[in-house]
């Protein structure tokens, strides 16, 4: 099996220009394959002037001849999906015949958002500060074996049904004054379904073969290892391995197809919502370092927190994820400092 396929990684807490490497380094890949997150993620990219944020499916699917692939890792809002494709249309890149889901991939349902919502309004100050776009609850469902795969949607219609109207009665009884109606849902879902469909495959199957014919694989990671479910600090974290541990269980390939390890960090540190940020900056400094680096959520577009490089983090991520390289990003932003 090819030992040139590797893992880029943030190596912080997110927001690390990632989507900016995997987009150089592309063009050395057959297939970019994302191992795990939702569209609470955010790799923004620019390409001949223009700006592209892409949420679900890997930048590198702005190279024509790359294949790139979702894997079962990840949590999928339909709906998010197809905004994503039409706009990449409308700027002349198609995905047809490039773009794999995996039918193990979990479905983020209208209801995860409400109770995303609800679950960070109980917590009160002590909030997570996530994007409320239903990533959480659909995880937690993923885990409790309640969850709704892309395979469900193209399975069994009957057994579907029951599955929607008992999820979103278990739903209605938890959110107050809540009437959501299983039938909208239902419908909802299937016409996602049916839409997906063509892009649906096994993709631990389609990825081996890639590798077997000696072609190369890059695996991305969204969010980074400070957000990791597990390793990050919890429970200011995201709900997913957004380790390099993450890629094996998120894609269903064996740890031997991993040939190395990129993490990515910026020169100084930021992150989006709450919890610990050690070297954090207030006042005039932190709005120049916002500024000059435009740090803004690619997906909420909410103002970032800022502080100084922790070179504790990165060399905790050091270990976690056992980096071979380190691309640092954003060096420019400290120009006149």
């Amino acid at each position: 099996m090819s030992k040139t396929n590797i893992v880029v990684l943030g190596a912080q807490w997110g927001d690390e220009g990632k989507g900016k490497i995997v987009d150089m380094l592309t063009p050395h890949f057959s297939a970019v394959a994302r191992y795990q997150g939702g569209h609470n993620a955010g790799h923004t990219v620019y390409v001949k002037g223009k700006k592209f944020v892409l949420h679900l499916i890997p930048s590198g699917i702005l190279h024509p001849g790359v294949t790139c692939v979702i894997g079962n890792g990840v949590v999928i809002d339909p709906q998010a999906l197809f905004v994503e494709i039409e706009e990449l249309a409308r700027n002349g890149i198609g995905v047809d015949g490039r773009l794999l889901v995996s039918e193990k991939a979990h479905i983020i349902l209208p209801y995860h958002r409400e109770l995303d919502v609800l679950s960070e309004a109980r917590r009160g100050e002590r909030k997570i500060g996530t994007t409320s776009r239903g990533i959480g609850p659909a995880y937690e469902d993923k885990i409790g074996r309640r969850g709704i795969r892309v395979c469900d949607l193209l399975g069994d219609r009957d057994a579907l049904a029951e599955e929607v109207r008992e999820n979103v009665s278990a739903r209605n009884r938890m959110i107050k004054d809540s009437t959501l109606d299983w039938k909208p849902v239902f419908d909802q879902v299937v016409a996602a379904g049916e839409r997906m469909r063509p892009w649906v495959a096994d993709v631990s199957l389609a990825l081996h073969r890639v590798m077997a014919e000696g072609k190369n694989v890059m695996f991305e990671g969204a969010q980074a290892t400070l957000l990791d479910i597990d390793h990050g600090t919890y429970p200011f974290v995201t709900s997913s391995n957004a380790s390099a541990g993450g890629v094996c269980t998120g894609l269903g390939v064996p740890p031997r197809a991993i040939g190395g390890v990129l993490g990515v960090a910026k020169a100084y540190t930021t992150r989006v919502g709450e919890g610990p940020l050690p070297t954090e900056l207030s006042g005039e400094l932190a709005d120049r370092l916002r500024e000059s680096g435009q740090e803004y959520g690619a997906s909420p577009g909410r103002p970032r927190r800022c502080g100084w490089y922790d070179a504790v983090v990165v060399r905790y991520s050091a270990r976690i994820n056992g980096l071979d390289a380190l691309a640092l990003t954003k060096l420019d932003v400290l120009d006149g400092l």
